[in-house]
């Protein structure tokens, strides 16, 4: 039947371009992605896919669920993003992840007239920004789901890859405004901002280098003119670490050099945080399941160097909730950097068009493999299980 489920993809490979093309050259940032979730649904809704959408809470969500023959078989989820980046469009490629996601669920909807089970495709908004799978994960999105599986287009091909945990910080400070030369009777909050960029520095430096600690900020108010004591200044940081308990550590740390660089002027400090994108835990059973899938359609998948620096994602917090792949397949030469001018436009060249289809065709073989072979799902699971459940969530 893994045929029939490869002939179905090719047999929407037109619609499934034009898809990937209609979200590439309409960007829409997250928590606005209003067409891309439109066209997403009226393809799976022309394909037999019931649709649920606004979905999780969220309006930009989305749930398409196709039924197998019988209900008495796993739920087999493929994920989609489709937002994009401020500026770079979609720098990050999430229209090529989108129509493959919708491919796969159509190509695996091929085949469930003879098998039980559900195939589902989730619209995942957000995912740049402030992290949809987290939002949907608090409303339940993913309780009923065994499999999560998604591809994200990169320069090179890799399974098994991780992910480090990641969170915003964003610290502002309100002093009093004042003529510069009366210093003395303003409060500058640009003074306790600096010295909270400081007071960060120094916190660091005692930061475990075995978690991979990595913190960066950018000062997005800071005062209109010199001749002016600023009155209000803000800054914007992204922190990093191999696990969501260290990055706790790491908040708390740069919740204190906030607070003494308030101390130093009196300007009023609001700390905030956004959602924690926890560590990706790729489950390997299912990782070498879907190399083994897409070697056979003549990809080689490569494994990922221990030491290699990783990025973060909001598929960590459903790998917590649920066995779940995130793969890489290359759409621009190695050296290419994402979140680019450059990427974006790899974004919707060939080769981004052929992993559409590639994508599609290897996820979808993979959920079939998950359908079908009740020893690799007993696999599966056991790593899960293994894997730390009391640390989860």
């Amino acid at each position: 039947m893994k045929d029939t489920v490869l002939c179905a993809a090719d047999e929407a490979r037109h619609e499934l371009l034009e898809l990937s093309h209609r979200i590439h050259d309409d960007p829409e940032l997250g928590m606005q992605e209003h067409h891309a979730v439109q066209w997403q649904s009226e393809v799976l809704r022309h394909h037999g896919f019931e649709v649920q959408t606004p979905y999780g809470g969220l309006d930009t969500a989305y749930r398409a669920t196709f039924h197998g023959k019988s209900a008495a078989g796993p739920h087999v989820a493929f994920l989609a993003e489709y937002d994009a980046l401020r500026g770079v469009g979609h720098g990050c490629g999430h229209n090529v992840i989108a129509a493959s996601s919708v491919g796969a669920g159509i190509a695996l909807a091929s085949v469930m007239d003879q098998m039980g089970g559900d195939v589902v495709v989730i619209g995942t908004p957000a995912e740049e920004t402030v992290g949809g799978k987290i939002i949907l994960a608090e409303h339940g999105a993913f309780d009923d789901i065994d499999f999560a599986l998604m591809m994200h287009p990169a320069t090179t091909n890799l399974v098994k890859r991780g992910g480090r945990a990641a969170v915003a910080i964003n610290i502002a400070y309100d002093g009093r405004g004042a003529h510069s030369a009366g210093p003395q009777d303003g409060v500058n909050a640009l003074t306790s901002l600096i010295a909270a960029f400081n007071g960060i520095d120094a916190v660091r430096q005692a930061w475990a280098l075995t978690e991979r600690p990595t913190i960066n900020g950018i000062i997005t108010a800071g005062g209109s003119a010199s001749n002016i004591i600023c009155d209000h200044a803000v800054a914007e940081f992204t922190a990093r670490a191999d696990s969501r308990r260290f990055l706790k550590k790491m908040i708390e740390d740069v919740r204190r050099a906030a607070e003494a660089g308030a101390l130093i002027t009196g300007a009023k400090l609001t700390f905030t945080t956004d959602l924690i994108y926890a560590e990706r835990h790729p489950n390997h059973v299912m990782g070498d399941t879907f190399k083994a899938n897409m070697e056979s359609l003549g990809e080689q998948m490569n494994e990922p160097d221990p030491a290699m620096a990783t990025g973060s994602s909001d598929i960590g917090n459903v790998s917590l909730l649920v066995p779940s792949i995130h793969e890489y397949l290359w759409i621009a030469p190695e050296g290419t950097l994402e979140h680019t001018d450059v990427f974006c436009t790899a974004a919707a060249g060939p080769r981004a068009d052929d992993v559409v289809i590639l994508a599609a065709k290897g996820l979808a073989m993979t959920g079939y493999d998950l359908l079908t072979d009740a020893d690799l799902r007993q696999r599966v699971r056991a790593e899960f299980t293994a894997s730390g459940l009391p640390d989860r969530g």
